[in-house]
């Protein structure tokens, strides 16, 4: 198991040293001290270092660490990038618990960066300090005002929450603090730079067991150690606490400018939000959807099976609003007899009470009507959540049914969303932000909110505690590691000792031979060249298929050996394999597992043949696989009423494929210290009860002898 540092004395130390102090207007060491000493709730005792006055603002200044009276928890580094290494070695010898180093130029600045990031892991190793950053704007704890950081805003970024935000850059981290100008409340604010030590993983771990954190926000431009990261969503999981992420460097443009910003390891886009989507880690696209995802489970988790409301002043508006919940799979709620009726005496007859529910003009001669109403959908045990899309701004009576939604949100047991649709924000809106209700600027960013909101509360009730992912338990590829794809045959016979049914099939070194392999196997047959030096047979000509008899087997033969002459002429020819071609009417799909250099080993499902590279219709999963998960991937690729019997079609033996990936991972989990990539495709998917068979086998191990 991963193993995690406390970091209360990190986030609330009881003693601190600012190195680098400074009273020079604009500095970094001067702001630092400005937030740490006037605008900070600290208590403890402060130390200021500066190697060249005795004094800074008026209190007493040390020229360095080791003259210190006492070892402080915490260190706040600010001094230029080429005294950082000196400063980190007296503050690891002095005993100092954290080091915060604001300074940059280091891995994000070339080779010389990199090699003084390695002289920081060296201290940590020597002397069990523990490393944030470097190239990071600090550390701001919101619930206790504490603020170990230059930036100029923190003095304005004071809102208190329960979302705990875990980045890697400054500046859309501080984005996201900023969005409490609309209601959102923020605890603790982690960005750690180039993670020299300190990973947003320790913060996200932190922030699970945290009291004041109910859900996690995290941005990220790169993970560094998957197993780590693995590890800290699980346990934010076990918590009840749900990760919501943006991850930076999706595109190459993007992976291009995160390694340049803080040296990330960007990682496959597909792979992450696999991972992602399978520890229940809820994927955003952009820095609001962030905000106002996280600030949703902030308020409220979905109840199971809950649907929604929608209430309106306006017709067009909630019909504009019930298309889209419509269009995203949502559901609208269907209220019980008690609401009904309730709604039908308050609004006019002209009203619609349905949802969703159009009050029409009545609220504004009597915006009492607000409160009756809302309390009784909020009250409706049908409704998980109510979308109040506001399309217009009416001055004070906009501004009254304002604060008495906030007043009736304050007593109910779901949350209510706001939808403010206006380029005009006046006092209602300050009124929903003040309440903590963070209007959301349109109804599409509303209902993608509530599509992952919804859809975390599915994977809530499904997540298994104990899923121990592949990663955790299996060894790395060694540095300078040979890697080599085994023969076709070699493959299948570990294939079929795993217990996995191939084709039946021998190898023929010469054409007497292969004319007795083809009478003991059996017309119709598969021919297909062996040679260490060819992974892909077709590309070479290597591959014919429905050989009938033994005259067309002799011109297999030959055109075998003629077309890799052609196409290959470096590649040896070990012999040919023939195998019994599967029965007609199968339907192709694929199977792959790939090492993913920072989450391990993932198994791929599609579409097979050469289908899958057209349409990219694939899912993927960690392993090791449950019946449940196998199943899952099979259903979830868009190509699954192919094998579910679509058009009256008859039905694939899904029961077979789903042994078929359970063993196949079984394989895996045997093999992972060495096993690197595996590519069965395509695989034949029979009719129900007609099994399945992998036709290709591709498996490319660490060299060594195979097992």
């Amino acid at each position: 198991m991963e193993t995690y540092q406390d970091l209360s004395l990190l986030v609330s130390p009881r003693s601190v040293a600012l190195v680098g102090a400074s009273d020079r207007p604009g500095s970094i060491g001067a702001r630092a001290l400005e937030n740490l000493l006037e605008h900070s709730d600290f208590r403890g005792d402060v130390y200021l270092v500066n190697a060249t006055k005795a004094e800074v603002a008026g209190r007493k200044a040390w020229p360095d660490v080791a003259s210190l009276p006492a070892a402080p928890d915490t260190a706040v580094v600010a001094v230029p990038a080429e005294h950082v290494l000196p400063v980190l070695e007296q503050c690891g010898e002095k005993g100092v618990r954290f080091a915060i180093i604001l300074t940059s130029g280091f891995g994000e600045a070339g080779e010389e960066g990199k090699a003084a990031e390695q002289a920081m892991k060296d201290i940590v190793q020597r002397t069990g300090m523990r490393i944030y950053g470097p190239n990071c704007p600090g550390l701001t704890n919101i619930t206790e005002k504490l603020g170990f950081t230059f930036s100029p805003s923190f003095p304005h970024d004071l809102r208190g929450g329960p979302v705990g935000l875990a980045t890697q850059g400054g500046g859309l981290g501080r984005n996201v603090l900023q969005a409490m100008d609309r209601g959102v409340g923020v605890a603790l604010w982690s960005s750690s730079g180039n993670e020299v030590d300190l990973q947003v993983s320790d913060f996200i771990h932190y922030m699970a067991d945290a009291p004041d954190i109910k859900v996690i926000a995290t941005l990220l431009e790169g993970i560094h150690d998957g197993r780590k990261f693995a590890a800290a969503v699980q346990h934010a999981a076990r918590k009840g606490k749900p990760v919501v992420a943006l991850k930076v460097g999706r595109s190459e443009y993007g992976r291009k400018a995160a390694q340049s910003h803080t040296a990330s390891i960007t990682g496959s886009a597909e792979v992450n939000s696999a991972v992602f989507a399978q520890l229940g880690v809820v994927e955003v696209d952009d820095i609001d959807e962030l905000i106002d995802t996280a600030w949703l489970f902030a308020r409220g988790m979905p109840r199971p099976g809950g649907a929604l409301a929608i209430y309106s002043g306006s017709g067009g508006t909630a019909a504009l609003c019930a298309d889209m919940v419509g269009s995203a799979g949502l559901k609208l709620a269907e209220f019980t007899p008690q609401t009904t009726a309730l709604l039908r005496a308050a609004l006019p007859s002209y009203a619609a009470i349905d949802n969703p529910i159009d009050t029409t003009t009545a609220v504004l001669s009597n915006p009492e009507l607000v409160r009756t109403c809302l309390q009784a959908v909020c009250n409706d045990p049908n409704v998980s959540l109510v979308l109040l899309p506001q399309a217009l701004e009416y001055g004070d009576i906009t501004t009254l049914g304002a604060t008495i939604t906030a007043e009736v949100q304050a007593q109910s047991p779901i949350p209510m969303l706001p939808i403010w649709m206006s380029e005009r924000q006046g006092g209602a809106y300050k009124v929903f932000a003040e309440a903590g209700l963070a209007p959301i600027r349109s109804i599409s960013k509303a209902i993608k909110a509530v599509q992952r909101w919804m859809a975390y509360g599915e994977w809530q009730a499904r997540f298994d505690a104990g899923f121990t992912p592949l990663l955790q338990t299996s060894g790395r590829p060694g540095a300078g590691a040979v890697f080599r794809a085994l023969p076709e045959p070699d493959g299948k016979s570990m294939l079929s000792a795993a217990g996995i049914a191939v084709p039946a099939g021998r190898v023929a070194a010469t054409l007497d031979r292969a004319r007795e392999v083809a009478s003991e196997v059996g017309y119709p047959l598969v021919a297909k060249v062996v040679s260490a030096q060819i992974l892909h047979k077709s590309d070479a000509g290597g591959v014919v298929v429905g050989v009938r008899n033994e005259a067309e087997l002799e011109a297999a033969w030959y055109r075998i050996h003629d077309a890799v002459g052609t196409h290959r002429p470096d590649a040896g020819i070990d012999g040919v394999l023939l195998e019994r071609m599967a029965p007609a009417g199968g339907l192709e799909t694929l199977i792959g597992v790939s090492r993913d250099p920072v989450f391990g080993h993932l198994l791929t499902f599609g579409l097979g043949g050469i289908y899958v590279e057209v349409f990219k219709d694939v899912s993927r999963r960690m392993l090791p696989l449950s019946a449940a998960e196998a199943e899952s991937m099979i259903r979830e690729v868009r190509c699954f009423p192919l094998l579910d019997g679509a058009r009256g079609k008859p039905k694939r033996d899904i029961a077979a494929l789903v042994d078929l990936l359970l063993k196949v991972s079984d394989f895996v989990v045997a093999h992972a210290d060495r096993l690197i990539e595996m590519d069965l495709n395509p695989v034949w998917v029979g009719h129900e009860g007609e099994g399945v068979l992998p036709l290709d086998a591709v498996i490319v191990m660490e060299d060594g002898d195979v097992q």
